[in-house]
């Protein structure tokens, strides 16, 4: 607490404007990203095709999850720069919560990578695979795998604390829960160990899909290279969002620097490695894919086009 008081009074009134002013770009920038995101989520509602259709179930489960992140690490980070404490205990379920968005995302872009994988390598069990009840459990098993880290992180916290710490008043945020340099290592070691499996399961896809299109031909061929180019764009958002994995060891290095540097460092990042990878998702579907393109314009304009769209869509 005492660090948090000195980090408010460092630079006077100038500090409080400029925190200020950050704040408010961020809300701007938060606004527009969640009414696109809930734009896709309302085209996706509407049609049974996208709701039946694998690769589109995969799409939503990002978009609300991205939506939730979006939510929750704004209302963290206008507590944090206005030092804002709340008891332990509160704390608990936003670090949870929290925790668990961040891993949902890469770990659905990475299966989003192997259901393009098996459609273009493997046509013939696509549609086997490929039911809305196989998606449903694939959830499933990625929220199983997201909880992992948090649930590592608590049960060390769980194990060395005694009750009163839960009604410590403190600053929201995972280092409320990482009271021994070990977690740190043991938290870092998990989340490379996600950041391997994830990173490598993209480059045996991307590998896999070069050889197929190489001796594709004709439409196969277009399709298939086009595939490819998605798979790309999956990686570089991945990149994006297994980089915030590394942001809070990186921002713990430089709190103990300079404490101004650490908020700018933090707010660097937040744009940079949370708020950017959250506006790929509809880029990469809600503007690439013909289909879900054209049914997003007639929902946009309020059916307008839809003797042009419903050709597509329906």
């Amino acid at each position: 607490m005492a660090d948090n008081n000195s980090a408010q009074s460092v630079g006077g009134n100038s500090s409080v404007r400029q925190l200020n002013e950050r704040v408010i770009i961020v809300q701007v920038l938060i606004v527009i990203f969640l009414y696109i995101n809930f734009l896709l989520i309302i085209t996706f509602s509407k049609k049974e095709f996208f709701r039946t259709n694998m690769r589109y179930i995969f799409f939503a489960n990002t978009l609300i999850s991205d939506c939730f992140s979006l939510i929750l690490s704004n209302i963290l980070l206008i507590l944090t720069y206005f030092m804002v404490p709340m008891q332990v205990l509160l704390c608990l379920p936003l670090y949870i919560v929290s925790s668990l968005c961040t891993f949902v995302t890469p770990i659905t872009l990475t299966a989003m990578t192997l259901e393009r994988y098996v459609a273009i390598c493997l046509p013939l069990r696509h549609g086997e695979l490929s039911t809305q009840r196989n998606a449903l459990h694939c959830i499933l098993i990625m929220f199983s795998l997201s909880s992992i880290p948090a649930s590592v992180t608590l049960s060390i916290f769980f194990a060395i604390v005694n009750h009163s710490y839960y009604t410590q008043v403190r600053i929201c945020s995972v280092e409320t829960f990482i009271l021994q340099r070990w977690q740190s290592h043991v938290r870092s070691a998990v989340s490379q160990f996600y950041f391997l499996i994830m990173s490598g399961t993209i480059a045996v896809s991307y590998v896999k899909i070069m050889k197929v299109a190489k001796i594709a031909s004709g439409e196969n061929k277009k399709s298939t290279w086009k595939g490819l180019r998605t798979v790309v764009l999956h990686g570089f958002q991945l990149l994006l969002c297994l980089i915030q994995l590394w942001c809070p060891f990186i921002e713990a290095a430089v709190y103990h620097i300079d404490l101004m540097l650490y908020a700018n460092v933090r707010y660097f990042m937040y744009i940079v490695f949370i708020l950017a990878p959250r506006c790929l998702s509809p880029l990469i579907y809600g503007l690439r894919d013909k289909t879900f393109f054209l049914a997003l314009k007639y929902y946009a304009v309020f059916g307008l086009y839809k003797k042009n769209t419903l050709v597509f869509v329906d």
